[in-house]
């Protein structure tokens, strides 16, 4: 745990989208973390302690409140400091924004899993599932084809960058296919993101955490 006035700490997995969409918003915001990159493989046991769920992110606040949820370590960091409006977007409200993160959080990610590891699941239909999760995803099509590439209106919103890092994932499952069944609105949401400098700079490789020394600043 942190004590009174020291910088939050930031258990991170660089990969996990999760914990990309909690650095996106803690980088936009301007909240200075300490960074402790983890292998989920060999979780530390500071981590283990901090965090209920033994999830990342987990967010250990100075003074030593533990948010574990990557969409509330979002909100709380841009709470603090919004200065490009993820909260406020031209079209929509913070309610829409978070019933729609809270639906790709469900069935989508459902969807997402079992087309990305079938082993993990008895149930797997991993064709199946990827053809609705990529069918839900081209419904976003006209909605960005309308907003000039943006969910909720001509700039990037909370919904974004919390749908954004998911999306990639599933991109990855295979590109290839992915292009060929992906709208060009869809498409160009998420080339543009991959080729943003807040992408880029959240994604900078830091090295596994050593328990015995601090973190990295971040960002």
């Amino acid at each position: 745990m942190t004590g009174r006035g020291m910088a939050p700490i930031l258990y991170s997995f660089r990969r996990c989208p999760y914990a990309i969409r909690a650095r996106l918003a803690i980088r936009v915001a301007g909240m200075t973390v300490e960074l402790r990159e983890i292998l989920l493989r060999e979780k530390p046991e500071a981590f283990l302690q901090a965090s209920p769920s033994a999830t990342v992110p987990a967010l250990v606040t100075g003074d030593g409140t533990v948010v574990d949820e990557s969409l509330d370590i979002m909100l709380l960091a841009l709470r603090e400091n919004d200065p490009e409006g993820w909260l406020s977007p031209p079209a929509g409200s913070l309610d829409t924004m978070v019933a729609l993160i809270d639906e790709i959080n469900g069935g989508f990610k459902s969807d997402l899993d079992r087309a990305k590891y079938p082993n993990r699941f008895p149930d797997a239909e991993p064709d199946r599932s990827w053809e609705r999760a990529m069918a839900r995803l081209n419904g976003f099509a006209p909605i960005l084809a309308c907003h000039g590439g943006w969910l909720f209106g001509d700039r990037a919103s909370l919904a974004d960058m919390a749908i954004l890092p998911f999306v990639r994932q599933f991109a990855h499952i295979d590109r290839g296919r992915f292009d060929a069944a992906a709208e060009p609105p869809l498409r160009e949401w998420l080339d543009g993101f991959l080729r943003s400098e807040p992408f880029a700079a959240v994604m900078e490789k830091y090295p596994v955490w050593n328990p015995e020394e601090p973190g990295v600043r971040f960002p």
